[in-house]
């Protein structure tokens, strides 16, 4: 963090910031502009003497927005302060389905498809007016749907070129199911970033006993979409990789999917190792707790679970039940989506905080400073394990 106000100590802001968080991500949003009102107060430039840059040093930089709904559904985005000549940052976590809204006196939960509109009316509202929109969007709308098979609609492709039409300068995502979906805007920014380094922090914070060596611990990918995840984990931090894929029965469609019917391993033995499963997200779990399964009747020790997405779309209950059977040891999660208030009592549970993570990306961009040591977080997780290895001597 350090190097990292230096490096901004030298640097102008491209134009006064201003971070519009949307009702889906305003607890998350609170928390990356506490950071960045802390960030800002060690700073010390002798160009905010002038009055061109009163607005460097605020108390809050978050804006008053809303998008309030009718009777019928429909809704509207309102901006309740002036954001001409700002470099206004949107935040909108897509996966919060705790808001609800009525239409006609039925309530109904909302979904991506309503966060993605209310996203669109903070940038219509604005209207023109900001010097630049950046979207901070942690879970990709649609990013699930990022390929074409047979006649089928390409959601991603078409929402990232929505929002470019609208006027979105730069697009901010995390661990993205597939990347490539940028090259449907090859011309506009598009930054997606890994949340590694916040895993290892966390983990080793809540297991502070872990030995991250070849004969002590070895790095899972649940599936072959995962594997890029594993390898860079296995590599950074020095231990073996395994992964499973899993083989579907491709004659049957059951929930949108091809039904998995077996995980199959390739690895070396991993009796009495501790293991680290590493994937982007949790949605209904159920193929995370079979390969955690799978893993313990092969003989490993402890198992942990990283992941960047806890969506649990099918609730906890399997979780609960394969932690007291042993299955599980830990399952980590960011803060990137929401999470029900009932993770906190979970004993397995671990959150890794990812707000300081974002103040400091969205710092960064505001000061058009390099963020390569921010998407490539290998410096800091060799320092954090070498300061892991000298506590535990």
């Amino acid at each position: 963090m350090t190097n990292d106000i230096q490096e901004m100590e030298t640097a102008l802001p491209v134009a006064p910031l201003k971070i519009a968080a949307l009702e889906s991500c305003l607890k998350l949003g609170r928390k990356v502009n506490d950071y960045i009102v802390g960030f800002r107060q060690e700073i010390y430039h002798t160009f905010l003497n002038s009055p061109l840059f009163s607005s460097y040093k605020l108390d809050n930089y978050l804006i008053d927005c809303s998008c309030p709904r009718f009777g019928t559904g429909e809704a509207k985005g309102l901006i309740k302060e002036s954001i001409r000549g700002k470099d206004l940052f949107v935040m909108v976590d897509v996966c919060n389905y705790s808001l609800t809204y009525t239409v006609n006196g039925q309530l109904n939960h909302m979904s991506p498809d309503d966060h993605y509109q209310d996203l669109k009316r903070i940038i219509s509202a604005a209207n023109g007016k900001a010097h630049r929109v950046n979207v901070i969007m942690p879970f990709l709308y649609e990013s699930r749907q990022h390929k074409r098979t047979k006649r089928e609609s390409l959601d991603c492709a078409f929402a990232l070129q929505e929002l470019v039409d609208m006027g979105a300068d730069n697009i901010l995502t995390f661990d993205a199911h597939d990347p490539r979906v940028q090259n449907a805007i090859p011309l506009r920014g598009f930054d997606n970033f890994s949340p590694a380094y916040q895993f290892m922090k966390a983990l080793l914070r809540a297991v502070p006993d872990l030995k991250v060596d070849k004969e002590h611990l070895m790095i899972i990918s649940p599936d072959e979409g995962a594997m890029h995840r594993a390898v860079y984990f296995s590599n950074v931090i020095g231990v073996d990789m395994g992964m499973f894929y899993k083989r579907r029965d491709y004659s049957q469609v059951v929930g949108g999917k091809n039904p998995i019917v077996a995980h199959e391993f390739l690895g070396d033995n991993i009796a009495g190792k501790d293991v680290i499963i590493i994937d982007d997200m949790i949605s209904s779990g159920e193929s995370m707790l079979d390969v955690a399964k799978q893993l313990k009747e092969r003989g490993a020790g402890r198992v942990f679970v990283c992941t960047t997405f806890g969506l649990f779309t099918d609730g906890f209950d399997k979780f609960d039940e394969y932690y007291e059977k042993g299955y599980i040891d830990r399952v980590i999660t960011t803060n990137l989506t929401y999470l029900p208030p009932c993770t906190e009592e979970k004993p397995y549970f671990v959150t890794a905080d990812m707000s300081k993570f974002i103040a400091l990306i969205i710092d960064s961009l505001n000061h058009d400073t390099s963020i390569s040591s921010v998407m490539v977080p290998t410096d800091k997780i060799h320092k954090l394990l070498e300061n892991h290895r000298q506590k535990n001597k």
